[in-house]
């Protein structure tokens, strides 16, 4: 995809001019370009030489985007974009002045009787030339109308500019004929000179200035958030190199380099903190207002702001490569490109113009045949040229896009094009991963069950010798817990994964197998008793894994992910939104029926391997549009599949580059709130195009004349009036984005410490009472367990709410019957 900068744009008839020029090129496959920006994208195979060519002959000029320079780059446009509001705001005052003074003598003096100097009195030829004079001075003031318009009418490219200086013009030019007809001595100067349309011809220009100003300024509003982004990146960072610290410019840090972060200081580059500790600020990447706590091996991003400890990182992305300049890439990319519902309005500009132009010499043509005189006529057509505004339609799109997405960075949303933004809102199914996505992805493990002909650690040594060859997240979890218990691995040979399965080795000339209940069971006999504990597990949210060595079957080891805090409100808000959830997960069905229960999911899809999710999204397409969200290498296929990838910010490089949109924070709760955006934004844009059609559907018309029989009359000034508040209005609206609410406020209720007794058969000895407290305490919102096998009982103390039906399941799985939870 190649990039540009387009100039001399003033309409949406200009942006569709451009298109067309260069859509007609051999070797261009699509051709973007949009008018708030005055960008344009185009893909395929055709050099930059032929397109800026197409550009040219088109009537406009064409760079190629971007410099080294990047930051600075955006600065220069930045600065262009003030100096050019400075630059119309001059031009539009010093034109008011001069159309103060030629409205106080064509209308105050000739109308109202406003005094002028004695030279003027009886001397209505002098009061004409004053003026005419007064006219073209606005005239000259506001020349770029004129070059611009007559130069697109030249190239057969008519725009907006060419319907204000025709309307201006022919004001202008019946006025000066007017005038050389006072020059005749038989001619009644004082009836003429009402007939004049000097102040109208300046008036035109003021007015649609006016509207130009206001227009720039509103839409350098909708700019601000990609321009704070921008700005937020430190311009420098100090580095050690042989030993000493030196600053550096950003653009001369290198992967690798040593840098160090002060308190109060910006983080560079991205990077890996290998010394110090503090708190970094990371509200302008994910919007969260407090700190996080850092330490070695946590990794820190560029224009994070660290606020306490002295931290030395190591650099691991830098330039473009850094998540804030992917962030500002992302936001620009879907700024710049083009909504499918924006091919509405460029169809309709293609042939405004044009059409416009035809109308206002009909109009003309009709007057003049129902006897009007030429004066009367001529301001019908005038009325209807000045009126009429391609501006409105071109800018009602890229607008609401630009501040839509530009809301959803602000908020730790990045939608990757224009495209992705508007079809969020028409999704009908949501499909979510199960690990790293509803969960925390950090599974850890919750109970230790082994036969009783097994040695336990003997069981935990060659498991987690098994599963330190492994990758995999619940092997992860093995190996944390056999690094918390000061385990030490066994020699390994003939490591094999396998995928879907199970995991296999030999160790001491026996092999050792860990996987599920299924894998298994091919090699050796489960008893029935850890098959029941095994459902119980399962049923509680809980991943059993069985474990054998050769024939003879060890024991089972479960481990548990944390769902995340969010994901049952979200999932809620999702299905009050009128949007099917369903879950996809390889866990088996029980483990994936009590994670949907618990978060209200309303279907699953368990033991589905990678290729399979993609088949599956497939299926759900049956249902409507379907966003699929996932965070690992795994969910890349279903992630492309869906109508919309969402990938969570946490998550690998490959699902985030397979997504349509990323969500930072990696909160599930900014899946409904991009939903929500993405439907606000899609509203807005419609009510912009609705009044921008209507706008110019009831204005042309009334331009016209068809109601002068009702005694309603449109005026030129009134006209240009009006056409310069409608871009003004339609940009105002796409800024009332802003004042969306996409979170949904609720109160958190604090809950207080409680204990809970359980009353336990089956306890007989204090190895008893630690597989009990160990189990229980294994619970998130357990805090404390004290259990009793002589009175039968385990008293817990609970720091946030557990179910007394997780209570009792976890204690029955450790082989124990439960009589009572008081």
């Amino acid at each position: 995809m190649k990039k540009y900068d387009i100039s001399g744009m003033s309409c949406a008839a200009c942006s569709a001019r451009v298109e067309k020029a260069v859509s007609s090129l051999n070797g261009v496959n699509s051709c973007s370009v949009n008018l708030l920006t005055n960008s344009m994208e185009v893909e395929g195979s055709a050099t930059d030489s032929e397109i800026i060519s197409a550009v040219t002959k088109a009537g406009y000029g064409a760079t190629i985007h971007g410099s080294k320079n990047e930051k600075n780059d955006k600065k220069s446009n930045k600065n262009r974009a003030n100096k050019e509001i400075k630059t119309i705001k001059n031009r539009f005052l010093i034109s008011l002045g001069f159309l103060a003074v030629l409205m106080y003598v064509a209308m105050g003096h000739t109308m109202w009787g406003f005094p002028l100097p004695s030279f003027f009195h009886e001397n209505p030829l002098a009061i004409a030339i004053m003026q005419m004079i007064l006219c073209i001075i606005v005239m000259v003031i506001n020349k770029n109308f004129f070059i611009s318009g007559f130069k697109s009418a030249i190239n057969l490219a008519p725009n907006m500019d060419t319907l204000v200086s025709l309307g201006s013009g022919a004001s202008f030019v019946y006025s000066a004929v007017l005038l050389f007809v006072m020059t005749n001595d038989n001619a009644n100067k004082t009836e003429l000179l009402h007939g004049l349309y000097f102040e109208s011809a300046a008036m035109i220009l003021v007015l649609i200035t006016l509207g130009k100003m206001l227009e720039a300024i509103a839409k350098g509003k909708t700019t601000d958030a990609l321009d704070k982004l921008t700005s937020l990146a430190p311009e420098s960072a100090t580095v050690i190199r042989d030993g000493k610290e030196i600053s550096l410019p950003i653009s001369e840090i290198r992967v690798g380099d040593i840098f160090t972060v002060r308190p109060g200081e910006s983080v560079a580059v991205d990077g890996i903190i290998i010394e110090g500790e503090s708190a970094l600020d990371e509200s302008t990447l994910t919007g969260e207002s407090l700190p996080v706590d850092k330490g070695i091996g946590d990794r820190v991003f560029s224009a994070t702001i660290n606020r306490s400890g002295f931290l030395k990182c190591q650099a691991t992305e830098v330039g473009d490569e850094t998540i804030l300049s992917r962030i500002i890439k992302m936001v620009e990319d879907a700024s710049s490109s083009k909504a499918p519902i924006a091919k509405i309005a460029d169809k309709v500009s293609g042939i405004f113009v044009p059409t416009v132009i035809g109308i206002a010499i009909i109009t003309f043509i009709v007057w003049t045949l129902l006897d009007k005189d030429l004066g009367f006529s001529l301001t019908r057509a005038i009325s209807v040229l000045v009126i009429s505004c391609p501006c409105a339609l071109g800018l009602a799109t890229p607008v609401s896009i630009m501040v839509g997405s530009g809301v959803g960075a602000k908020n730790g949303i990045l939608f990757k094009n224009a495209t992705s933004l508007e079809e969020a809102g028409k999704i009908k199914v949501v499909a979510l991963d199960k690990t790293g996505t509803i969960t925390l992805g950090a599974p850890k493990v919750k109970s230790v069950i082994f036969d009783a002909n097994t040695n336990e650690n003997e069981f935990l040594k060659l498991a987690y010798s098994l599963e330190k060859q492994s990758e995999h997240p619940l092997s992860r979890a093995i190996i944390d817990y056999g690094d918390e218990k000061g385990i030490s691995p066994l020699p390994v040979t003939n490591f094999v994964a396998v995928a879907g399965n199970g995991l296999e080795c030999v160790i001491d000339g026996t092999t050792i197998r860990g996987g599920n209940e299924n894998f298994i069971s091919n090699f050796a006999a489960i008893p029935k008793n850890l098959k029941l504990q095994a459902s119980s597990l399962a049923e509680n949210g809980k991943t059993p894994m069985f474990f054998a060595k050769d024939s003879m079957i060890l024991g089972i080891i479960a481990v548990a992910d944390t769902i995340k805090p969010d994901a049952k409100e979200a999932i809620s808000e999702l299905r009050a939104m009128g949007i099917k959830t369903v879950m996809l997960t390889g866990d088996n069905e029980r483990t994936a029926q009590a994670i949907a229960k618990q978060v209200g999911v309303e279907k699953i899809v368990a033991g589905v391997l990678p290729d399979g999710k993609a088949r599956v999204i497939q299926d759900l397409r049956s249902h409507g549009k379907v966003a699929m969200v996932g965070d690992g290498i795994n969910d890349a296929p279903s992630l492309t599949a869906a109508d919309t990838g969402i990938a969570i910010g946490s998550g690998t490089d490959i699902a985030i580059d397979s997504a349509n949109i990323v969500l930072i924070k990696s909160n599930l709760a900014d899946l409904p709130a991009a939903i929500k955006l993405s439907r606000a934004t899609l509203n807005n844009i419609k009510l912009s195009l609705f009044w921008a059609f209507f706008y110019n559907c009831l204005g042309i018309p009334l331009a016209a004349g068809v109601l002068i029989p009702l005694g309603i009359t449109l005026t030129p000034m009134m006209g240009a009036a009006a056409m310069s508040l409608s871009s003004f209005c339609v940009v105002t609206n796409a800024l009332r984005l802003n004042l969306v609410k996409i979170y949904k406020k609720h109160k958190q209720k604090e809950f207080k410490p409680m204990t809970k007794t359980i009353k336990i058969e089956g306890m007989m000895c204090p190895h008893c009472e630690s597989h009990v407290k160990k189990a229980l305490e294994a619970l998130e919102g357990v805090e404390n367990v004290v259990p009793s096998h002589t009175e039968k009982k385990a008293t817990l103390t609970l720091t946030s709410p557990v179910s007394d039906e997780t209570l009792k399941a976890t204690v029955e799985a450790q082989g124990y019957k439960v009589l009572g939870v008081e």
